[in-house]
């Protein structure tokens, strides 16, 4: 051993490395020049011999020890550019020194992820394909800051963790190494060692893909070659910031798709607006080998570039994509976030109420700074890489109550000595906050079943700032109504018209998706009747939900029937082409009941309006298992009433108990008003009809209503308020 070599050796440090103990590899193995020349040291366990080469120059590397450490002592005075050539006894392999490149974050941004406001973290952590200082790979790094040490491991150095370990940024824990000659699709995963000696073996969180399960690697991929072409997409986007225009989604799973260009005809030929993915991410995988990846579209829908194209291709028909998407919980997988570094880092410090008594999955630490910066930077890698329009956050109850879930005893009080999740509560308003002023335009939806107050209304009045909550109890008033025998019904007209009572405490999404009615066929079964009474209860369910106020979400059936198709067709695109179903649907201006009190005969008419009276639409629902042939109605004023749809139409499979002619409003008091029509009503269906003023027509206006439309308008007050007490007034 040459004494130069053996006296510039940090001996202590180079045991850590033999052991698999070092965090700063790079200060150790970096190269450096000494007064006796460019000291080289590498770990190449294994390793028969190691050559340095620079240029036309070969420098022999000695095993300083036999675990497999060399050094070389250069003539230089300067650190050239230079390779190994090792040679592992069946093959030689040439390639850069990862530790001879410096670390790619800033202190800046350091500072940022460690403050919880490096909005773009998953720039740096994760898994790059860059070019530093002329040679090409992949930056690494990933935060385990109690882990004594991390490595990156893969096929590109036979899984070893002793042969690249990373380096370890001292303010944050982020573990970090650039690996010359590791490109895309390669699979990789970190080993951890951690307190008492036990390594682990984990998936990368901030990776952009994923092997396909059962298999649990990351894969290095580079998103930044797609080539947007939905430029002119954005323009609409922002339009949906005013919360005025239509909003209709058609709930989905990827996987029920052959292709995604039959999706898209699918969507756009029913005429939806947006379309919402059930979880793209690999984070919900059912398997025990899942990734647990926020930040990986699953590989069993393809690869990143093919979500990229679909959104793109949705984009440039004018529809918006929405991504299911939960910051409540992860999956309690040993490959995932859980315990990551040995400890519990993501979830819950106290062991006690880290796991979700319902669901045995893993709660997150928004108390930890590091955390909500994982999941701020998730919803805008979402929304800023893939161009995703929108988010709907599962499970916010369970955020927001320490109490979810659990009985008096397991759980504890904030220091306000109350139920609510301080640092969920603080973690919501900061995510929407920065979603609207990054990405105006993005819908974020929360679905949540409790009776949380104003979860609709701005952070700056000190509320969460959602954009819309899912009306889950609408859902579950209607299908307990459609499981009535039509006879009892009167009893329980109430769960129809109470939806009133509450409709603008929040701005809702009315639901018919998978997880409240299951399919199609599910929810014919659900409901009481024959087959073509169910079928009938099916269209009339749909047209009341487009008629009632509120954003829109179904879930069809590729297969659905045609009648079926073309009548969700058509309630789209008269949701579209009608003001009064959107524009006014923030304020109780744009209802107003005409018969809410017929509980007899199961029947329900009110008024869709906007600021124009001649805009205004008529919903006559009828929801007894009989028609009526002369059926009286109130209307606002003298005019013409033309039917524009009708479930029980021929075209949808009804029998056609229809208004084919358009109706004059006669002068005949009914129902508190001067104007009335006689209608033909089918059973167990909606009519909806235009209403045109006539020359003696009222000047009533949203908002100046007739005293006789006043004495059954009471309803409809608008109540800005817990919806608890709504309900109770």
């Amino acid at each position: 051993m040459s004494d130069k070599i053996y006296d510039a050796m940090n001996w202590p440090e180079i045991e850590a490395v033999v052991y698999g103990e070092e965090a700063s590899p790079r200060d150790l193995m970096g190269p450096r020049v000494t007064p006796d020349g460019v000291l080289i040291q590498g770990f190449f366990p294994d390793a028969v011999s190691v050559r340095v080469v620079t240029g036309s120059k070969t420098y022999e590397m000695t095993q300083e020890d036999e675990a497999g450490y060399f050094a070389a002592l250069l003539p230089l005075k300067r650190i050239p550019r230079y390779r190994y050539q090792v040679d592992w006894g069946r093959r030689t392999d040439t390639f850069a020194d990862a530790y001879a490149f410096p670390g790619q974050i800033s202190e800046e941004e350091e500072k940022a992820f460690c403050a919880g406001v490096y909005y773009q973290v998953y720039e740096k952590l994760g898994a790059h394909p860059m070019t530093v200082n002329g040679v090409k790979g992949t930056y690494f790094a990933v935060w385990a800051p109690n882990a004594l040490r991390v490595s990156v491991v893969g096929n590109f150095n036979r899984w070893d963790g002793r042969r690249l370990p990373m380096h370890r940024m001292p303010m944050s824990g982020i573990f970090e190494l650039f690996v010359p000659q590791v490109g895309e699709g390669v699979s990789y995963q970190y080993e951890l060692r951690v307190k008492g000696g036990r390594i682990l073996h984990k998936s990368d969180p901030y990776g952009t893909a994923s092997e396909m399960p059962p298999k649990n690697a990351s894969v290095v991929t580079d998103l930044s070659g797609f080539v947007w072409n939905d430029q002119a997409w954005y323009k609409t986007k922002r339009g949906y910031d005013s919360r005025n225009v239509p909003v209709s989604i058609f709930e989905t799973d990827l996987i029920q798709w052959e292709s995604g260009e039959k999706l898209i005809d699918f969507v756009k030929d029913l005429g939806y607006t947006h379309v919402e993915f059930t979880p793209v991410m690999e984070y919900l995988g059912d398997s025990p080998y899942s990734t647990s990846s926020y930040y990986a579209p699953t590989a069993r829908f393809g690869s990143p570039a093919d979500f990229q194209k679909l959104v793109d291709a949705l984009h440039q028909e004018g529809i918006g994509v929405i991504l299911d998407w939960t910051p409540a919980q992860f999956p309690a997988h040993e490959s995932g976030l859980k315990s990551f570094d040995g400890t519990p880092l993501y979830e819950v410090p106290d062991p006690a109420l880290a796991v979700h008594p319902m669901w045995g999955t893993m709660l997150y630490n928004y108390g930890s700074p590091m955390v909500t910066d994982f999941l701020i930077g998730n919803a805008l890698f979402w929304i800023t890489v893939y161009h995703v329009d929108g988010l709907r956050m599962d499970d916010v109850d369970a955020m927001l109550y320490l109490d979810y879930g659990r009985r008096d005893g397991e759980w504890r009080p904030n220091i306000f000595g109350t139920n609510e999740n301080l640092y969920a509560m603080e973690f919501l308003k900061h995510l929407n906050s920065i979603v609207k002023k990054k990405a105006p335009g993005t819908l974020l939806i929360a679905q949540e079943d409790g009776l949380w107050p104003e979860l609709t209304d701005s952070v700056e009045n000190d509320h969460l700032g959602f954009d819309y909550k899912w009306n889950g109890t609408w859902t579950g008033e209607l299908l307990q109504y459609l499981s009535m025998d039509p006879i009892f019904r009167k009893n329980h007209h109430d769960e129809l018209t109470l939806s009133m009572l509450y409709a603008y405490c929040e701005h809702y999404v009315l639901t018919l998706g998978k997880r409240d009615i299951g399919s199609m066929a599910d929810f014919r079964e659900k409901i009481f009747g024959t087959e073509k009474q169910k079928e009938a209860q099916v269209r009339a369910a749909l047209a009341w939900q487009m008629a009632h106020p509120g954003c829109k979400m179904t879930a069809p059936e590729e297969e659905i029937d045609a009648g079926l198709r073309d009548l969700i067709r058509d309630l789209n695109q008269m949701y579209r082409q009608y003001p009064a179903l959107s524009r006014l649907d923030h304020s109780s201006d744009g209802f107003e009941w005409i018969q809410n009190l017929k509980a007899e005969e199961n029947i329900l008419a009110f008024l869709r309006k906007t600021e124009k009276a001649d805009e205004t639409l008529l919903v006559v629902c009828n929801f007894a298992a009989v028609a009526y042939e002369d059926y009286r109605v109130g209307v606002p004023f003298e005019g013409k009433y033309k039917e524009i749809l009708n479930t029980d139409s021929e075209k949808y499979g009804g029998a056609g108990v229809a208004n084919p002619r358009m109706k004059s409003a006669t002068k005949r008091e009914c129902d508190n008003r001067e104007y009335s029509l006689r209608l033909r009503l089918p059973a167990l269906g909606v009519s909806i009809f235009t209403c045109t003023s006539g020359k003696k027509a009222t000047k009533e206006v949203s908002g100046r209503r007739t005293k006789a439309a006043a004495k059954t308008a009471a309803p409809e007050k608008k109540r800005r308020g817990r919806r608890k007490n709504a309900v109770e007034e």
